[in-house]
C-alpha cells in the first residue's frame, strides 16, 4: 500500500513538474479598470479616479517562467487639487500602453496563481482637462505624450479564464509644465479570456 501511494505522489509530481517545463504560448483577450492618482511634488495633492483598459495578452513560457506582452488600450482619470485655492483639475489620459512582464506560476491544469512584474510602456493618445471654474486655466497642465511606469501584480488562472490585480508605479514625470514632478501610478483589476 506504501509503495502505491508513493508511486502515485511521484507521478503527480512529475506531471506538476513537466507541466512548468514545456515551452508555452497562449493568447488571450483582458479587460478591467484602473484607479488612478498623480504622486506630486508638493503644491496639489490628487485623488483616484476609475478608469478603464481593454486589450491583448500573450504568455510564452518554459522552465517555469514566463515573458507576457501586453497591448492595451486605457482611459485613466485622475484629480490634481491645488493645497492653496482646492481648485480641482479632473485630468483624463486616452494611451496605449504596452507592459512587459516577466513571471511565473504555480500550479498545473489550467489552474494556477501567477506573479509577474516589468516594465511598462505607455503613448499618450488624447488628453483633457477640466476645471470648476474659468479661472481654472491658470492651473491647466502640459503633460508629455508618453510615460514610463513599472508593474508589480498577481493573477489567478481557472481554465481558460485569468483574474488580474497589479499596482503600477510611475517612473517617469508625465508633465513638461504646470505641475512639478508628476507622475502617475494606478491600480488595476482586470478579466481575462485565453482563446489560445
Amino acid at each position: 500500500m506504501k509503495s502505491l501511494s508513493f508511486t502515485i505522489a511521484c507521478l503527480f509530481a512529475c506531471f506538476f513538474a513537466s507541466a512548468q517545463i514545456l515551452p508555452s504560448f497562449q493568447l488571450g483577450l483582458k479587460a478591467g479598470a484602473n484607479f488612478s492618482k498623480f504622486d506630486s511634488e508638493n503644491t496639489f495633492s490628487s485623488n483616484n479616479r476609475a478608469g478603464f483598459y481593454g486589450g491583448l495578452w500573450a504568455r510564452i513560457g518554459a522552465a517555469g517562467i514566463h515573458f507576457q506582452p501586453e497591448l492595451y488600450l486605457s482611459g485613466k482619470k485622475a484629480d490634481l487639487v491645488s493645497d492653496a485655492t482646492g481648485e480641482v483639475n479632473k485630468v483624463s489620459f486616452t494611451s496605449l500602453d504596452v507592459p512587459l512582464l516577466i513571471g511565473t506560476k504555480f500550479g498545473a491544469a489550467g489552474i494556477g496563481l501567477r506573479i509577474n512584474t516589468g516594465p511598462m510602456f505607455s503613448l499618450i493618445l488624447d488628453e483633457n482637462q477640466s476645471f470648476g471654474q474659468a479661472a481654472g486655466n491658470v492651473f491647466r497642465a502640459d503633460f508629455k505624450n508618453q510615460a514610463l511606469a513599472w508593474q508589480f501584480g498577481a493573477g489567478l488562472d481557472l481554465k481558460k479564464l485569468s483574474f488580474d490585480a497589479r499596482y503600477e508605479l510611475g517612473l517617469s514625470k508625465i508633465n513638461k509644465s504646470g505641475y512639478p514632478g508628476t507622475k502617475l501610478n494606478l491600480f488595476t483589476v482586470g478579466l481575462g479570456y485565453r482563446i489560445l
